[in-house]
């Protein structure tokens, strides 16, 4: 177990992040300010938070404390299996890895979205 924080933000959290939602911008500025602390925001949920607020993507993108990932083929190929692509994104990059061997965490303002789902969930709503 590590002692770092991996926290994925799906497209709800995003939009969310946007609107000035006081919890997203908490966890933005952690990961900015502090050492152990990573947020990811997936392509794919990037462009749905876009389609919802527009101006969200090039937002987001431009702050240090968030790393985009890229729709790599693993990803893809996960994605091609499930009906939305911002969720099917976030949950494929919460899965653990090498460098997350815990996974991450969903930060989300639709946490029932996730029920049934192999995830943990961050409870977005203010």
């Amino acid at each position: 177990m590590s002692d770092s924080v991996h926290i994925v933000l799906d497209d709800t959290a995003m939009a969310a992040a946007g609107q000035g939602n006081v919890l997203a911008s908490r966890l933005i500025h952690r990961a900015h300010a502090e050492s152990g602390w990573f947020l990811y925001a997936p392509a794919c949920a990037l462009v749905e938070a876009d389609r919802a607020r527009p101006g969200t993507a090039e937002h987001l993108a431009a702050l240090p404390g968030i790393t985009v990932l890229d729709l790599d083929l693993p990803a893809a190929l996960a994605l091609a299996r499930e009906e939305t692509w911002a969720a099917a994104h976030s949950q494929y990059a919460a899965r653990p890895t090498p460098d997350r061997p815990d996974g991450a965490i969903i930060a989300t303002t639709v946490p029932k979205r996730w029920d049934g789902q192999p995830v943990r969930v961050l409870d977005l709503q203010a």
